[in-house]
């Protein structure tokens, strides 16, 4: 049998939190949930915010909240995931498609090519990856709505020195979907979160349209408390298994997703290459060893554009070759030294 591509950081005992939770006979939205959004608020470095049964809405409220309206256009890097082109959809917004830098974030300098009535910038950060700074996506003066779903927890440099930047930092607003394959997963749902008091009460308006009907339930809160509660052991061991493969990937002919600096400390959301060969091979390779693997990028908005050299120089490579492994902190020895030699011998 393969190896389960993820699998979500849940013990058995994380389950008395929801127990407890029904035994209350209160499962809908709570205290349990407003005390999930004010621990992930903290964790992220945010004031507070709003949490949803649906990352759509959350989407919809955050770029509610910063301006965006019928009409309006939205920046985002090719990378981004195809949802939020039915997000625009939904709000009649068009959205401007622009380039990514070396390390798969949207790039600025394209990005500044395109400002003429653009509204915002939605900043997705696929597989770990953040910006070293802020300062590049910020000047662009619009309002940012930030994606952390796959680097919530990654940072740069030394969390007690100058130069210290984590996921979260970068965004006006800032959003991650807690779904199944999350670093922190409630079984669906998401928040977003904000310092800024005018956007926290138009993302509680928002909220409040649907309420309770679209807010995320205590059952749902309470597992998202148990994960928060041993947040920083789960990422340890994500980024140990992440550095790993790294070591692995040195070994091989594939180039790595992302930033390889040593400053660099990534959330294990999952492991990304860029390979030489056909991606289709180097898959079959990896499964006729039990280990799964799949290409990174299928659901993504470039997914459309594997064909646009000219428009997307920096991305192709990604949305064309990038190929994917299993982590998750559950994976046990063997299991991680099969991934290690498929990850070694692919080119």
């Amino acid at each position: 049998m393969a190896i389960r591509f993820f699998k979500p950081a849940l013990y058995r005992k994380d389950m008395d939190g929801v127990l407890q939770t029904m035994v209350d006979e209160k499962i809908g939205p709570g205290e349990r949930k407003k005390e999930f959004l004010r621990q992930i608020s903290e964790f992220i470095g945010r004031k507070d915010g709003i949490g949803l049964r649906s990352y759509i809405d959350v989407l919809i409220a955050s770029l509610t909240a910063v301006g965006v309206s019928e009409g309006d256009k939205v920046i985002v890097s090719v990378l981004s995931p195809k949802i939020y082109l039915e997000v625009f959809r939904r709000m009649g917004v068009e959205a401007v498609i622009v380039d990514t830098d070396e390390h798969g974030l949207l790039s600025a300098e394209d990005a500044s090519s395109h400002l003429d009535g653009a509204r915002a910038v939605l900043y997705f950060e696929p597989v770990c990856q953040i910006p070293q700074d802020a300062e590049a996506v910020k000047g662009l003066g619009l309002p940012v709505v930030e994606d952390i779903t796959q680097s919530i927890g990654s940072y740069y440099g030394d969390k007690d020195a100058d130069g210290y930047f984590r996921a979260g930092m970068a965004g006006d607003i800032v959003v991650a979907a807690l779904e199944e394959d999350g670093v922190i997963s409630t079984g669906g749902g998401a928040v977003a979160v904000t310092s800024s008091q005018e956007y926290l009460e138009k993302l509680r308006r928002y909220a409040s349209l649907g309420s309770p009907y679209t807010e995320l339930p205590d059952m749902n809160a309470a597992l998202g408390i148990v994960q928060l509660a041993k947040i920083d052991m789960l990422l340890a061991r994500r980024n140990e298994i992440y550095r790993m493969y790294l070591q692995s990937q040195l070994k091989s002919g594939s180039r790595l997703f992302g930033s390889a600096s040593p400053l660099f400390t990534a959330n294990g959301y999952g492991f990304s290459v860029i390979v030489k060969a056909r991606p289709d091979d180097s898959i079959a390779f990896a499964t006729s060893h039990s280990v799964s693997c799949r290409r990174t990028f299928t659901d993504s908005i470039g997914h459309r554009y594997q064909d646009k050299y000219d428009r997307f120089p920096n991305a192709i490579a990604a949305i064309t070759r990038a190929i994917s492994f299993p982590l998750y902190p559950f994976l046990a020895k063997a299991d991680l030294e099969s991934v290690q030699r498929v990850i070694s011998h692919i080119g």
